[in-house]
């Protein structure tokens, strides 16, 4: 009998650890393993149909919803990226779309950065558009487009720059810029966050992770070893600002939400 050929699959697991540095006005750091999964928006049907821990509602061991991003509809999610890609004029020609972003866990899910990688039809990454959600579950997102190499090589690091438009954190002004360094998944991602007021670094946030295949065995072993892993991500903010406070952290206030959906970038290399 012939074998079945093997699945080759865009989607995998990306495990490793997120630290955040302040080195303005107080010195505070912290640092906590994590998981996130990759997901090719045209695999998702597919790959909750073949994984029996990826499911798709609300409840589960580990379930991943389309309708847990974007404007939390039940509108197609690629649509809904596309939409903004052509407002900025992008056109990826029905490219991929992968999402990078860590799913429910026991029904639970929060993700305060999520991103999503856009290519053209030949894989070349052509946008990145940063999904932020703060713990007052409004979200704001951040469009750059990807200039491309002239010898067609694939980017190294992709370094992005855009205007803080959002209020995240009640110890931060909304008065900042964000610096965006990512390395695009491969056997390694990292996306880190530097935040500044003009020239003076105020926070820097990052995830590093190595690639792993998303398949039933990987999903149950980062659950084990990450366990609640969302659920620990939104006590460890809560725990880290009351640590904040006691160092003299001062709350800021919320303001008005932006009244647009994405602010756009623009690309520093």
């Amino acid at each position: 009998m012939t074998p079945a050929p093997a699945i080759v699959s865009s989607s995998a697991l990306y495990v490793g650890e997120v630290v955040h540095q302040r080195s303005r006005t107080f010195a505070h750091r912290l640092r906590y393993r994590l998981w996130m999964v990759l997901a090719d928006l045209d695999e998702l049907d597919g790959l909750q149909s073949r994984l029996r821990l990826l499911g798709r509602g609300r409840v589960g061991l580990i379930s991943l919803r389309p309708s847990d991003h974007g404007d939390r509809s039940d509108r197609p999610l690629r649509g809904q990226v596309e939409a903004h890609l052509a407002e900025a004029g992008i056109d990826i020609a029905g490219g991929p779309i992968r999402l990078l972003t860590m799913p429910r866990i026991l029904g639970y899910g929060f993700n305060p950065i999520s991103v999503f990688f856009c290519h053209t039809p030949d894989g070349a990454l052509a946008a990145l558009l940063y999904e932020v959600t703060n713990t007052f579950h409004e979200r704001h997102s951040y469009l750059v487009a990807v200039p491309q190499a002239a010898d067609g090589a694939a980017p190294g690091l992709i370094r992005q720059t855009a205007e803080k438009r959002f209020f995240v954190s009640p110890f931060m002004d909304r008065d900042l810029t964000y610096d965006f360094t990512v390395r695009p998944p491969g056997e390694a991602v990292s996306v880190v966050v530097a935040v500044r007021r003009g020239d003076t670094p105020i926070l820097t946030a990052s995830f590093v992770g190595q690639r792993r295949p998303l398949t039933d065995g990987q999903l149950l072993r980062a659950f084990l070893t990450h366990p609640l892993l969302t659920w620990k991500v939104t006590w460890g903010i809560h725990w880290e600002a009351a640590k904040m406070m006691l160092k003299g952290a001062r709350y800021r206030h919320r303001g008005p939400r932006p009244t647009q959906l994405v602010t756009l970038g623009h690309d520093r290399s």
